[in-house]
């Protein structure tokens, strides 16, 4: 399992990233405070658009930080419904907060095509029936396989024989050998 970890890792052009949703969301997401993962994730987001690497987001990963965000927010006002959270004036001022941070995340990544159409969707479903694996991680890394992608994640289940994976998640690190 090619894993890295993204805090000593040197960011240069050549390098082409895929920022999961959870880097997005310690970056640009509403923030608990003192976690420690949001100002590693930040000093590497800051690092990878300084060696000018290029960083990449598609539609799952967009529609699942919206989401979250949104999520997140209506947890925090305590709201219950969703739809009702949807037609309040708290999620109109949230809305705008979040497109603001979507807009300003497109203003450092490019956006790339979802490879559903070149999937092996039987050995997904598979994988998915049997409980090993996540269908969006997998989504992802086939996305990381088709472009020659580096994943950026925190996912501590997502792993990879053929994807590289740049992380501060400790227990990636430790199953990778990384960590002693």
């Amino acid at each position: 399992m090619p894993v890295r970890d993204i805090r000593d890792y040197a960011f240069v052009e050549a390098d082409h990233l895929l920022l999961d949703t959870n880097i997005l969301m310690f970056v640009y997401g509403p923030q608990k405070q003192n976690d420690k993962r949001c100002e590693d994730y930040t000093d590497a987001f800051k690092r990878m658009c300084q060696g000018k690497s290029v960083l990449y987001i598609d539609v799952l990963i967009m529609s699942e930080f919206i989401n979250r965000c949104t999520r997140l927010e209506m947890q925090l006002r305590k709201h219950k419904d969703y739809k009702k959270f949807r037609n309040s004036e708290d999620f109109r001022s949230i809305a705008q907060g979040i497109a603001s941070n979507v807009r300003r995340i497109g203003q450092y990544t490019t956006r790339t095509n979802s490879p559903f159409q070149e999937c092996p969707l039987d050995q997904m479903l598979y994988e998915f029936e049997a409980g090993q694996v996540d269908f969006n991680d997998q989504m992802l890394l086939q996305l990381c396989r088709n472009k020659n992608l580096m994943l950026v994640t925190d996912d501590g289940d997502c792993t990879s024989n053929d994807v590289t994976i740049l992380t501060a998640n400790s227990r990636l690190l430790e199953l990778s050998g990384t960590i002693p």
